[in-house]
């Protein structure tokens, strides 16, 4: 199950990425070119929540069968940099993008002009994928050396 569950993460992490990416191009281009919101642009940012927040649900599976099993030593592990990054770094900075995203979306939702609500995914999802983007295991890092895309 875990390894099913490690390669849906793994997967859909492309999926998340590409709405994000997406999104933000577009609602950059909705904020400096005068836009109107349309419902395209709103499903578009639903969507994108719905993959971030898919993502963060099965991340949570998968974190509670890594760190929450019997016998998992939390101090052991903090001496080795990939069960660090795993246990306290990868959640702690996936929450906090989550965290930045789904601020962002609500404020989106409740802006009253178009370009505000452009203004307002640009920087927020921005913000987001930047520290999204940092906290992937990308397996040209160091630690991460044997680990595959997908």
């Amino acid at each position: 199950m875990q390894s099913i569950l490690i390669h849906i993460h793994s997967g859909l992490r492309w999926i998340a990425l590409v709405l994000l990416l997406i999104t933000i191009v577009k609602s950059f281009s909705g904020w400096f070119g005068n836009k109107p919101y349309t419902a395209l642009d709103k499903k578009l940012s639903l969507f994108t929540l719905i993959s971030i927040h898919s993502q963060l649900l099965i991340g949570f599976w998968l974190y509670a069968d890594y760190v929450m099993t019997p016998g998992f030593d939390f101090g052991a592990s903090m001496k080795i940099p990939m069960m660090r990054f795993f246990s306290v770094e990868h959640i702690t900075g996936m929450l906090v993008a989550i965290t930045i995203f789904t601020i962002g979306y609500i404020k989106a939702k409740k802006a009253g002009t178009d370009k505000a609500k452009f203004k307002t995914i640009a920087i927020f999802f921005t913000i987001a994928l930047i520290i999204i983007l940092a906290m992937i295991p990308w397996p040209c890092m160091e630690k991460f050396a044997g680990m595959k895309w997908f």
